[in-house]
Formats: C-alpha cells, structure tokens, sequence
C-alpha cells in the first residue's frame, strides 16, 4: 500500500515575485504594467511585496496583460497565505512551547475545580487556557499588568506564604466575576447609610442574608464576590474599582469562620470609603497605614470601641456576659468572642463554642 506524503514549504514567496519575473521577461516596467492595467503603480506596490493580496479581479487583469491565467495567480496567492500561516502556526506553537513552565506557579487544578477553565493534558493546552483565562496574549505579560502588580509586589516579602501568581489567579477570578454583577453607579453617601443595615446581617444565617447582603452593595454601586481561597494567596480580601462608577469588593471564607468573614468584609468596606480609587488595595499588603485605618474602620463598626472598653474594664467574660453584652450592642456572639481573642483578653480556646461557621453557597 503506496501513501502520498505532502511536503509543504515553509518559505513564504508572495506572487508579486513571480510578477516581476513575468514582466521583466515581457520587457514591461513595473509602471507600464500599472498603465495597461489602469491601476495607479502605488496600488500594486503592495503586491509586489506581499503585503496585499491579489484578488479574482486583479487575477483576470493580469491574465489579460501579462497572458498567465486567473487561476495560476489565485492558486500562488492562496499557497503563499497558507504558508504564512503555517509560518505562525509554528511561531505560536514554539511560544506556547516558551510558557509551559509557568503553568505550575499558577493554581491551575484550582482553577479547573471551580470550573474557571477547562481541565486540559497537553502543557500548551494549558498555557492557552491559562492565557484566556487572564485575556493575555502571552503569559509573560501577566506581571506587567497594572491590576496585577500588587500581587507581585506583596510576594517579595511572604517567603513562600503566598505566590504572586496564586494572588493574580485570585484577582482576575474576582474581575471576571464582577463583570457579571450588575451594580447602580458608586454612591458613597449610600454606602455609608447602609453599614449598620450590612452590621444587622450578622445575627442572621447566610441562607438568609446572602442575597440581601450582595444586593445591598450592589445599590451602593459595589459588586460583592465571593471567591474560594486558592492556596498560596493566604489574603481574605481585596477592593479595586472597574471604572469609575463601580467597586469591587472580593472576599474569601478562609477558614469559614463567621466573625473573619465580618471583620473582612467592614476591613473592605472601609477601603472603599476611606482610601484611593487607583489600583488594588490587597489585605495584609504591608501597607500599614491604611492597613490600620481599614481595620479600626471595621473593628469600630462591628463593635463600638467606647462599649467594648466598658465591657472588658467590668473584667467578667463568662459566656452568659459575653452572650449579654452581644445583645445589647446587636451583634453576632461569635463576633463578640472573635475580638476578644484577638486581643488576647481571653484565651484562644476560651468560648469557641459561641462562634459560627460558614458554607458559603457559590452562586
């Protein structure tokens, strides 16, 4: 059994080559050629270097001046386009062939399980999806990118906590998500009449407040988005704006620990308030100062700090006091017992029993 065996060349030769050859055997100019066929000489320039490509009509033109079919000319034509692409079929193939060692410093299995990309085998097919996935022709680009380069730029002093590429994996899932999140414009006056209704969602099951919380924001021109915590990005939050008229608020249930979550989400929404609409502002970024200005912002709203002065000054931390103190200020015990153990007023293991966990239902 005889099999025919296509070779293909890899130099790309535009016809207009053999145009020249054609006509300089014809003894015609390049200029007389332009004359007979009623073309000005700038129009068939670019087909001479192959820059344009010849057409049926001009095909027919030059079947009538120079005598060589229609056909021969469209057929050349077609043979060097198709070798040009093979020419970057190839180049794109060696360049994905450039990328595939990055694939491990992202969460690519992550990003499969949460169905962001499709789980592929092939080391370029996942360099590809990857690409799509942060709508980047190369994955070089990635760090370059103004979103991104606080992810890079918190990964310098984490030793391994966390990666720069895990944390932009987290931040674009966070853009990609927002863009589906229909928001009224920003309106800072309302975010701020909305905090102690957001604060009354803590005494409620998530079931219950979820799609109240997301819509609240939503009014205030803030997108909400719960994101799965990827390993390596070991961060609870993170704000930045998509346009002028639209914040994002991303937060993760890192632990599911009910009070994280509140202080996380009043941590956020005092950046928005209080801080710069330029750029990302990350959680644990190393930005002390507004760092510090985002967690009294948070720690303030969820418990006043005048009534909890009162109550540690009264020195009883019995569950009954804490249960009591909680409602009287309106707020979740679980929070109450968080803030205590944070400050090291009561041991870590004191009251755990009072705290919440959470299953976050992903939308």
């Amino acid at each position: 059994m005889r099999t025919n065996k296509e070779i293909h060349s890899t130099l790309a030769i535009p016809p207009g080559e053999y145009l020249e050859e054609v006509i300089g055997e014809l003894g015609m100019t390049k200029d007389e050629l332009a004359q007979r066929m009623g073309r000005p000489a700038t129009k068939l320039s670019p087909i001479f270097k192959g820059e344009k490509a010849i057409t049926p009509d001009t095909a027919l033109q030059l079947e009538k001046v120079v005598g060589v079919p229609a056909h021969i000319w469209m057929g050349l034509e077609a043979e060097y386009r198709l070798t040009l692409a093979r020419q970057e079929h190839i180049q794109e193939e060696d360049n994905l062939e450039k990328e595939t060692d990055l694939v491990a410093k992202y969460p690519y299995h992550e990003l499969v399980k949460t169905g962001e990309i499709t789980k592929h085998t092939k080391p370029v097919d996942k360099v590809r999806a990857l690409q799509a996935y942060f709508g980047v022709t190369s994955l070089f680009k990635i760090p370059e990118l103004q979103r991104y380069q606080p992810a890079f730029r918190m990964a310098k002093t984490t030793r391994g906590e966390r990666t720069p590429e895990a944390v932009a994996a987290w931040l674009r899932m966070g853009e990609r998500r927002a863009q589906k999140i229909s928001c009224a414009p920003y309106n800072k006056e309302r975010l701020c009449a909305s905090v102690q209704k957001l604060r009354a969602f803590t005494l409620q099951e998530p079931e219950v407040f979820q799609g109240k919380l997301i819509s609240e924001l939503a009014g205030c021109g803030v997108a909400l988005v719960i994101c799965p915590h990827f390993s390596k990005t070991k961060t609870h939050g993170a704000t930045f704006w998509q346009g002028r008229e639209k914040a994002v608020l991303m937060l993760t249930i890192r632990g599911k620990w009910a009070d994280i979550f509140w202080f996380s989400l009043f941590h956020e929404i005092g950046h928005i308030l209080l801080h710069s609409r330029q750029g990302v502002i990350l959680e644990n970024s190393g930005r002390d100062q507004i760092e510090k200005e985002a967690d009294d912002f948070a720690s303030d709203t969820l418990i006043p700090d005048d009534a909890c002065k009162r109550f540690v000054n009264k020195g009883s931390f019995y569950k009954k006091d804490i249960v009591d103190f909680a409602g009287i200020i309106g707020i979740s015990t679980g929070i109450v017992v968080g803030r205590l153990q944070h400050e090291k007023i009561i041991k870590p293991e004191w009251a755990n029993d009072l705290r919440v966990r959470y299953e976050w239902k992903q939308a």
